[in-house]
């Protein structure tokens, strides 16, 4: 290993001569350099190296070389001299930045993110070696389709080669016939190349070269028709005197082109509907010829192959309207008749929501109207706008597919519009027939009622009738589920003492029921804070004795009363370090097996106990816990032990 790695520095002394000789650097910091390099050599030749050594090796290289440019730089404006002679030192970086990312792309075939790296870096200081990187690319990754797409750019945008470019994207297609994006970044290189060449023609003018004999075009044809489908095209195109002497090839050639790269694509991809939508999008706003032709061939398709998908009649109606703030009534006019030409066709739950959410979208947009400043204009198309909302909403309820999510949303929308006596009436006959069990709905109920209030003081009947909700949605969902609602009711119920005490009441049946919370949202911790905010401590410790007693009161609820006993030990309560030692204990009962709860109550004593109990702790988690488990606790005890000596 030495022996190569003195052999590699001795190859770079005619570089480093001629870095001291022109004065870029100085012995000292040559001599710098040899020792980083030589540390860096080593670490490439040992048994595995690691793919960080490489790029470390890399990143001192193009630091070095960097500086070296600078210095370079500020030696010219220093001499006065209008060019210096280029020199070894001025190529030996570049080629051994190359030579490592070789090396390591050897070693690391696989990383994609690696050879990406290495043809930027080729692509920026050494153009001559990108078609080797690009060829030892594809044909160690021919199935990742984003190599073909990088490998054609390349050629087309930078390399300027069309034809070399088109022939890397047929052999991505034969390698990735799956890929979507593969075909889409076909239709579209060939697609801009069309674009380019009308773009020439309009320069040249009529009598250019692109208005050309057909006895000199046969070959090119040939090279402009993509795939294996040159059999497809109208033989006519290569037959001398067939027509004019002078012809369009844009206009002639250019829509059999793209509709050869399309059904290609269709038929490698029969079933995505992603792959149409996008061809359409790539060919929207094309000035190209014929291109209105095509996008009549794409539309057709998918109505015949989607007209039974939702998705398709949602982004059919969504293409009538564009943008949401250049909207004229008689676009959106054209979608809602696409709309309910949909849901005539596609009765289903899916269809009603997106109707229903593109309409939600429109009412929520201030300037959906072509006169932004017409207030009344847009307070009648609002009008119109709710009521094909309702309409849809009683559709899809006769049908039987109200969801939970489309039903909230209808809900918030009318409550938004100012119709509270509608919202109120439907959530009411919602929860109470059809999606009784839709835990959201109820919420949403709940405050509405809650709301309700703060526009004017609630009567006594009101604070009843509100509690009676209240506790018929506590009662029937789990505290998993109306996580929300309890927070909703505490928060409201704080300052009535009368309704409060209740709530904690039907918490203590709830909790008998489902138990308390090892983790998450904890209903019992939660109910304690509020009584220690509301009645102090003495209040506090009879309710959280009350809880623990329950069946499975939960870790959450341990933690969270320690927590306020530790508290009042810090602030000189006398009482809060034993209760806390005796929720350790009742909690150590049930998790005896849990670590961190043994390293907590190991934390208290070392902190705020003696030696002695803290060293009982660390025996007993011994005992009681496997040998893996208490190594921190032996650290932790060993610190302890240290300081206290």
């Amino acid at each position: 290993m030495a022996d190569v790695v003195q052999f590699k520095l001795e190859r770079m002394l005619n570089e480093l001569d001629d870095l001291e000789k022109r004065g870029l650097f100085s012995r000292q910091e040559i001599a710098e350099i040899v020792k980083q390099r030589r540390k860096f050599e080593y670490r490439l030749k040992r048994h595995s190296p690691l793919k960080q050594d490489y790029l470390s090796y890399i990143a001192y290289e193009k630091q070095l070389d960097t500086l070296r440019r600078l210095r370079k730089k500020s030696l010219y404006k220093k001499s006065g001299a209008k060019k210096m002679k280029k020199s070894v030192s001025d190529f030996a970086g570049v080629s051994r930045i190359i030579k490592i990312y070789r090396l390591a792309t050897t070693r690391f075939k696989g990383d994609i993110g690696l050879w990406f790296e290495y043809l930027e870096y080729c692509k920026a200081r050494a153009i001559g070696r990108m078609k080797k990187a690009l060829a030892q690319l594809v044909r160690f990754h021919p199935k990742v389709p984003g190599v073909w797409i990088y490998a054609a750019a390349w050629e087309f945008d930078t390399n300027l080669n069309v034809a070399a470019a088109r022939a890397l994207m047929q052999n991505g297609l034969r390698e990735c016939p799956s890929s979507e994006d593969l075909w889409i970044e076909y239709l579209q290189m060939e697609l801009t190349y069309l674009c380019k060449l009308k773009a020439r023609k309009n320069a040249l003018g009529e009598g250019g070269d692109l208005v050309r004999n057909q006895k000199t075009d046969k070959e090119q044809d040939v090279v402009d028709l993509p795939l294996n489908d040159i059999e497809n095209v109208d033989e006519s195109v290569l037959e001398d005197g067939a027509s004019d002497d002078k012809q369009d090839v844009v206009g002639e050639h250019g829509l059999s082109l793209l509709q050869i790269v399309y059904r290609g694509a269709v038929e490698a991809l029969p079933s995505s509907f992603s792959l149409r939508v996008r061809c359409c999008e790539i060919l929207e706003g094309n000035q190209l010829l014929h291109c209105e032709d095509l996008q009549k061939l794409i539309l057709d398709g998918m109505r015949s192959d989607f007209a039974k998908d939702p998705k398709y009649w949602d982004w059919l109606a969504r293409a009538q309207v564009g943008c949401f703030q250049r909207l004229t009534p008689e676009n959106l006019n054209k979608s809602i008749q696409v709309y309910d030409e949909a849901l005539e066709s596609v009765p289903s739950a899916l269809m009603a929501e997106l109707y229903a959410k593109f309409l939600m979208e429109l009412v929520g947009e201030k300037n959906f109207t072509g006169d932004a400043g017409n207030t009344s204009e847009s307070g009648c198309h609002a009008v119109d706008l709710v009521a094909h909302l309702r309409k849809v909403f009683e559709k899809a309820e006769n049908l039987g597919s109200i969801t939970e999510d489309f039903a909230c949303r209808y809900i918030k929308v009318l409550l938004e519009l100012g119709k509270q006596s509608d919202a109120k009436m439907l959530i009411e006959k919602l929860c109470n027939e059809k999606l009784s069990n839709a835990v959201q709905l109820w919420a949403l109920r709940l405050s509405i009622e809650f709301t309700n209030f703060q526009a004017c003081p609630p009567s006594k009947a009101d604070n009843q009738r509100a509690f009676e909700l209240l506790k018929s949605i506590l009662m029937r969902f789990s505290i998993s589920e109306a996580e929300s609602i309890w927070l909703m009711g505490l928060k409201h119920f704080s300052t009535q003492r009368r309704y409060f005490d209740k709530i904690v009441e039907i918490s203590y049946l709830v909790l008998a029921r489902d138990g308390g919370s090892d983790d998450g949202f904890s209903l019992s911790s939660t109910i304690l804070s509020h009584i220690f905010q509301r009645d102090g401590v003495a209040s506090m410790r009879n309710t959280y004795k009350r809880l623990i007693a329950l069946p499975h009161p939960g870790l959450v609820l341990y933690r969270k009363c320690i927590e306020l006993e530790l508290n009042l030990a810090e602030t000189g309560d006398k009482t809060g370090l034993p209760n806390a030692r005796k929720l350790y204990e009742s909690a150590l009962a049930t998790y005896d097996q849990d670590p961190v709860l043994w390293q907590e109550f190991y934390s208290m004593e070392v902190k705020m106990g003696t030696s002695e109990t803290a060293s009982a702790v660390h025996w007993r988690a011994t005992k009681a816990l496997k040998e893996r488990k208490v190594k921190s606790l032996v650290l932790r005890r060993t610190r302890f032990v240290e300081v206290k000596v």
